[in-house]
């Protein structure tokens, strides 16, 4: 892999101009040259945090096939910079670019946890599992700094309400106790992001993720504690790890997940041509077979926006990878299965302490 004039620790290389606008901004050849001239540096490649201020934090999902009713996103912008992230084209409606930009302008919703507590005390409002990332990683670098999500656990258990978390970082280990206490009473699902068992293929694809070996032992320690986890195989990106899929399911398995889920890789938006541009400069060897293999997964195109469709593609190509974790189920999750959420005990917690009467 060619890595030498990559920008260290981001998966896009560039970035891309905002659909939204009319104008953009180029680095033109003649400023980087200057800049080396006079010994001074075009592009510092730090990250930001910008805080904003929402109205509301819980969003109803309508798509029918993302298997989640409700989500919220303590952030926008993900410093983990995975350049197949779906939730990088989101970034143009806050004003950015959804390549660079994406990685390096994370938004801060710090009134996160108040906006919960609204939303959890209202009167009309039932008891629906709420995931944690359904947009961007909740346990990214960021929340080591501002904990916006561990204040939103404490939240949750104490109205007693159900929460689903999605992520890639071994940070979700410092709130241990409060996923334990969730798991007293059901209302905790973790799903891990695990896309590879290969640390090459990860640091290209997800350069500041945990290591896979991290995750791993993340899987173990929650499992080990009680608290259920779902490995989640996505993106498969044919030619790339595909041919893990075997392996990563007995892995996920063996450190204590009940299940696995996966989706096929889908370049929709802006990702399509921060995705080009990134595989030709880090997999020149083979950039053409895969981008072709990812085409013949949603009807001859990168972009596939078809509700039960997009997920799974279609083709050959497609059907294999469907097939395989099919087998990977049969083989290493027989008799497994991640429990239903507990609905019942948020009405009586509505507010913030047990009903006696």
């Amino acid at each position: 892999m060619n890595l030498k004039s990559a920008i260290k620790g981001r998966g896009a290389q560039l970035n891309v101009p905002n659909r939204f606008f009319e104008l953009s901004h180029e680095m033109r050849d003649d400023f980087l040259e200057f800049c080396h001239k006079e010994g001074e540096i075009s592009d510092k490649n730090k990250t930001l945090y910008l805080e904003v201020f929402p109205k509301t934090i819980v969003n109803k999902v309508e798509s029918p096939d993302v298997g989640m009713t409700y989500s919220m996103n303590s952030y926008q912008g993900c410093e983990h910079g995975c350049i197949y992230c779906y939730a990088r084209n989101s970034h143009e409606y806050w004003g950015y670019s959804a390549g660079l930009d994406f990685e390096r302008r994370i938004l801060v919703k710090k009134d996160a946890p108040k906006l919960l507590e609204v939303q959890l005390k209202k009167k009309n409002w039932k008891a629906h599992p709420i995931v944690m990332s359904g947009n961007t990683d909740c346990y990214q670098p960021a929340e080591k700094k501002f904990e916006i999500t561990k204040q939103c656990l404490e939240v949750f258990l104490k109205y007693r309400h159900p929460v689903g978390i999605i992520t890639k970082n071994a940070l979700i280990l410092r709130d241990l106790d409060l996923l334990k206490a969730l798991a007293e009473d059901n209302l905790i699902g973790v799903n891990m992001s695990i896309t590879s068992l290969s640390e090459d293929t990860r640091r290209v694809l997800e350069p500041r993720t945990a290591s896979i070996k991290k995750r791993l032992e993340t899987v173990k320690v929650l499992s080990e504690n009680g608290i259920p986890v779902n490995v989640m195989l996505a993106p498969i990106i044919p030619s790339i790890n595909s041919h893990e899929i075997l392996p990563l399911a007995k892995a996920a398995s063996e450190h204590g997940a009940l299940s696995i889920a996966h989706t096929i890789v889908r370049l929709n938006g802006a990702i399509g041509e921060i995705f080009k541009d990134w595989i030709y400069k880090t997999m020149p060897d083979r950039a053409e077979k895969v981008l072709h293999q990812i085409e013949s997964c949603h009807g001859g195109s990168l972009n596939d926006s078809r509700y039960r469709t997009r997920m799974r593609g279609e083709g050959k190509i497609a059907e294999q990878i469907n097939n395989l974790v099919k087998l990977a189920r049969l083989k290493h999750f027989k008799n497994k299965t991640m429990p239903k959420l507990n609905l019942n005990l948020h009405e009586e917690f509505k507010d913030g302490q047990l009903k006696l009467f």
